[in-house]
C-alpha cells in the first residue's frame, strides 16, 4: 500500500483573464495559498503553458518547474482533454468541436484531426521533458451518437467505430510509451470510452497496450448509475490518475439518467462541489489506497450552484481529510506472541514423532 499524493487541483476551470488566474505564477500561488500541493495544467491554455515550447525546450520545462516550485506546488500531470476529443469526431459534432482547434482548421475535419494528433505527440515529448509519468486526455467519439440502440444499429457498426478509434490512437500510445508516460483516458459520457465495457473494447483493440490507462472520475459514474467502487476492483491495475469530483443523481417522475435535455441546475444528475454530492469518497480513497495507487488526488471542480473559489478552498481541505496515511505496522502488533518456527510446529501438533 502507498499513501496517495495531494491535494492537487486541475487548473482548467479556474484559468481566466484576470489576476491571479491569468498566469502560471499567479494561479500557482493562489492554489498553494489554499493548501494545494500540486497543479494539473491544461496544455491548451496559452495563458499558463506553451505546449510546443515544452516539447522542444528542456530549458522552458525547467522554467515551468521552477515557477511552480517558487510558488510552493509541483506539476502533477498535463492534460490534452480538448485535443484528445478531436482525434475522433463524428460529423454530427463538427461545428461544436471546431472551437477546440485553431481557426485555420475550422471546417476542415481532416486537418483538425491531424492537428490534434500532432498535439498529442507534442504532449508525450513535453511530459518526458518535464519528468511526468501520467497524462490526462479524452478518447474522442465516433460511435457516441448511436449510444441507444434505436433505431436498430447495423451489424458491425460499433465494431467498425472501435477498430478505427484504436487505429488512430495506437501510434499515440506508442509515442507515450517512448516517453515513459501513461496515457490516461478520462472515462466520460460523450467519449467512446465512457464505462467499463467500452474501455475494455478499446483496450482489446490496442492489444492491451501498457500505456492505455484510466483517469478515474467517479462523478461520471454516478450520473450513469454505475458501480464506481466495483469499477476500482475490476480496473485497479489500469487506474493511473484520479479526479476528485462529486455528483448527485436524484431521479424524479420527470427525469432519469438522460435528464430531459434540462440545463445543469435542473438535471436529475448533476455535478456538485466536493462534499455536496453523493459520491462515497471514503470508500474510494480506501480502495485506491488498498490497491497501492500512488498518484495524485486532483480536484476537478464543477458545480452549477457554488462559486468556484469557494469550491476550491473547500476542496483542498476535503481531499486532505480523505487522504489515508498508510500504516507501517499491524494494528494487533501489541498482542504479538513472539513465536518462532519451532513453536509454530508445536502449536500445530507437528512436534517430534508427528508426520
Amino acid at each position: 500500500m502507498k499513501t496517495i499524493k495531494g491535494p492537487a487541483i486541475f487548473l482548467a476551470q479556474f484559468a481566466g483573464d484576470a489576476a491571479p488566474f491569468n498566469s502560471l505564477d499567479g494561479i500557482a500561488r493562489w492554489a498553494a495559498g489554499l493548501g494545494f500541493k500540486g497543479v494539473q495544467i491544461p496544455s491548451w491554455d496559452r495563458r499558463l503553458f506553451d505546449l510546443h515550447k515544452a516539447a522542444t525546450s528542456s530549458t522552458y520545462c525547467d522554467e515551468i518547474k521552477g515557477t511552480l516550485a517558487d510558488a510552493g506546488v509541483e506539476l502533477t500531470e498535463l492534460s490534452t482533454h480538448l485535443q484528445g476529443q478531436l482525434v475522433a469526431v463524428h460529423p454530427a459534432y463538427d461545428a461544436l468541436y471546431d472551437g477546440f482547434a485553431p481557426a485555420e482548421v475550422h471546417g476542415r475535419p481532416d486537418a483538425r484531426q491531424a492537428w490534434a494528433v500532432e498535439q498529442l505527440h507534442l504532449a508525450a515529448k513535453a511530459s518526458a521533458n518535464l519528468g511526468l509519468t501520467a497524462h490526462a486526455t479524452f478518447s474522442g467519439a465516433l460511435a457516441w451518437p448511436y449510444l441507444y440502440p434505436w433505431p436498430q444499429r447495423p451489424p458491425g457498426l460499433i465494431e467498425t467505430a472501435f477498430d478505427e478509434l484504436a487505429k488512430r490512437w495506437r501510434p499515440i500510445l506508442d509515442a507515450f510509451d517512448d516517453a515513459g508516460c501513461d496515457l490516461c483516458y478520462e472515462i466520460h459520457p460523450g467519449e467512446d470510452l465512457f464505462d467499463g465495457t467500452s474501455f475494455q473494447m478499446f483496450l482489446d483493440r490496442v492489444g492491451g497496450h501498457e500505456r492505455c490507462n484510466i483517469l478515474f472520475d467517479p462523478s461520471h459514474f454516478v450520473l450513469q448509475q454505475l458501480d464506481y467502487l466495483g469499477y476500482i476492483d475490476v480496473f485497479r491495475d489500469r487506474i493511473r490518475m484520479f479526479h476528485v469530483k462529486d455528483a448527485e443523481f436524484n431521479p424524479t417522475p420527470w427525469q432519469g439518467v438522460y435528464s430531459g435535455y434540462a440545463p445543469w441546475k435542473d438535471r436529475a444528475g448533476r455535478f456538485r462541489s466536493l462534499g455536496d454530492g453523493q459520491v462515497d469518497f471514503r470508500g474510494i480513497f480506501s480502495k485506491l489506497t488498498q490497491y497501492g495507487f500512488d498518484g495524485w488526488a486532483v480536484l476537478e471542480w464543477e458545480c452549477c450552484i457554488k462559486h468556484p473559489e469557494q469550491g476550491a478552498a473547500e476542496g483542498a481541505r476535503f481531499i486532505q481529510d480523505h487522504i489515508i496515511r498508510v500504516t507501517d505496522r499491524a494494528f494487533d502488533d501489541f498482542a504479538d506472541a513472539g513465536t518462532d518456527e519451532a513453536a509454530n510446529r508445536r502449536i500445530l501438533g507437528l512436534g517430534k514423532g508427528a508426520s
